[in-house]
């Protein structure tokens, strides 16, 4: 493969444009679609694995597959070519003999590299003992105008595998088998679903007003009704409202959009998996929660021990579990005299240089000390329960301790992944919770929540005792395939526009453009 700088790469693409041209002339169609393959690399690396050369020449198996050209030698009358479906690569031998003159020198002078080809052939090996496809006939299918990266430095620029993910995909088999994962895990999680009887809802991305957490909306317009919606922040609330309606265990598995900051482990819309179970407590969210995460891990990477970073994960069942308290204490290294009021709670913050929010309360100084003091602590998969009432709006709290919500996160490797809680079902506490979140906003919360009037109306009707869980889950992802960086697990991350000039368009590019 030659090394494509931004000097050469027009020059190619024009060469490559005149060998569209040149087929055309001659007839040939650059964009067929009329080849079916019925075999792929994996398989046939499978399949063949035990077969040695004479084997496989006596018994002149017939294959038939189609894919990206990865790489190209030629030999003079020979050529070995490297093609790549969405299996794998597998070799494949091109012979005057078997394709006579004019057959093998289109195969020599039209085809290049990032050219998709069908093929037929009859199973083989060279003589080193690599499984190769000799092939007896092919077409070219799909002309590619743009040259692959070079072979030995790949798409090394980060920013541009990003924006150019489908170039990523092709030349980088980390990225593709980190995808892969994603949607194995994704699968995974929809099956155990399935199996504890949960029924997999869709509900609206555009809400008249942003609800069921904290978070700044993204506001948009819908012309034909002239009023402004927000997208959705949270998939809570219409949730809980179908739990009202009878309907005992549903979860949504969809994009939700903040309006925040981006980096390596947020980007503006993501996927959250929310469910919600009547008659659940928060132990049997915990319970559930870690079976399901365990289980996954265990069915997609057969192992519940994984690496990340530097650290190794296990996620057996069952997960460390403290209060966010015990915490504080264990490994915040704060004293039970440290945590009694608002004001030994900032005398312990300036004490460490912890900045707190001056409309801050009680349970929400509790809360940031507990960020900046233990979250960096929390490698293997632990859950933190016992949060305060005012940063729980949505949370039931407990009898005995009613400043105190039901509430449990799930940390691992001092990332938060899962939070749950019994919820709130007595309208009236919700109403209040709900005023008290609207003079929060007032007091320079950006982030409170505002009064959900339907939603008290729903729960005027009655909404059973209910558990409910989220899980984010790009930042599981991150976490079960070893990557770094939230864009390394969305496929199309976002990122600054280019402009015509980045991208390099061609002559007929432009035409059309001014066209």
């Amino acid at each position: 493969m030659t090394q494509n700088t931004s000097t050469d790469l027009p020059v190619v693409i024009q060469q490559r444009r005149q060998k569209i041209e040149e087929l055309r002339a001659q007839g040939v169609n650059p964009f067929p679609n009329d080849f079916k393959p019925s075999d792929f690399a994996a398989d046939l690396h499978t399949k063949f694995a035990e077969q040695d050369k004479e084997a496989l020449q006596a018994a002149a198996h017939e294959v038939c597959v189609a894919g990206r050209i990865m790489l190209k030698r030629a030999f003079g009358k020979l050529a070995f070519l490297q093609l790549q479906d969405k299996t794998g690569r597998i070799q494949l031998e091109f012979t005057v003999n078997a394709l006579g003159d004019d057959g093998f020198k289109f195969v020599d002078k039209m085809l290049d590299i990032g050219d998709i080809v069908g093929v037929n052939g009859t199973m083989t090996r060279t003589n080193k003992g690599e499984l190769t496809i000799a092939v007896t006939s092919y077409e070219l299918l799909t002309k590619s105008i743009r040259p692959l990266p070079d072979k030995w430095q790949g798409l090394s620029d980060v920013e541009q595998r990003y924006r150019q993910r489908y170039v990523d995909l092709i030349v980088n088999d980390e990225s593709r088998n980190t995808f892969q994962k994603r949607c194995q895990i994704l699968s995974t999680i929809r099956q155990i679903m399935t199996e504890e009887d949960f029924m997999e809802v869709e509900t609206p991305v555009l809400h008249h007003q942003a609800g069921g957490t904290t978070a700044k909306p993204f506001i948009t317009e819908h012309n034909a009704l002239d009023m402004p919606f927000n997208l959705r922040i949270a998939l809570e609330l219409h949730l809980k409202r179908l739990v009202v309606g009878g309907f005992d265990r549903v979860y949504e598995m969809a994009r939700v959009f903040r309006n925040e900051g981006v980096s390596t482990r947020h980007n503006p819309e993501f996927t959250m998996f929310e469910s919600y179970a009547a008659y659940w407590t928060l132990q049997e969210n915990m319970q559930f929660t870690e079976t399901l995460i365990s289980e996954v891990v265990k069915r997609v990477f057969g192992t519940t021990t994984l690496t990340f970073g530097e650290h190794e994960l296990d996620f057996s069942a069952p997960f460390k579990r403290m209060t966010m308290r015990e915490a504080l204490i264990e490994l915040g290294g704060a004293t039970d005299a440290d945590l009694e009021n608002e004001q030994t709670l900032d005398a312990l913050a300036a004490k460490r240089g912890i900045k707190l929010e001056q409309w801050a309360d009680y349970g929400h100084k509790f809360a940031t000390l507990f960020e900046e003091l233990c979250e960096p602590k929390l490698i293997q998969p632990t859950f933190i329960y016992d949060f305060p009432k005012s940063t729980s709006p949505l949370a039931r709290t407990y009898d005995d301790r009613p400043e105190w919500a039901e509430r449990s996160e799930l940390y691992v490797h001092t990332w938060e992944l899962a939070n749950m809680f019994s919820e709130l079902n007595d309208p009236q506490d919700q109403a209040e919770r709900f005023a008290a979140q609207v003079e929060q906003a007032k007091a320079g919360d950006d982030e409170a929540m505002p009064y959900d009037h339907d939603y008290i109306r729903a729960l005027e009707y009655g909404m059973p005792p209910t558990g409910g869980i989220g899980i984010g889950i790009d930042r599981l992802v991150m976490v079960l395939t070893n990557s770094p960086s939230i864009r390394d697990v969305l496929l199309f991350p976002h990122q600054r526009p280019e402009t015509p000039e980045q991208i390099n368009l061609t002559k007929v590019e432009n035409a059309e453009e001014a066209a």
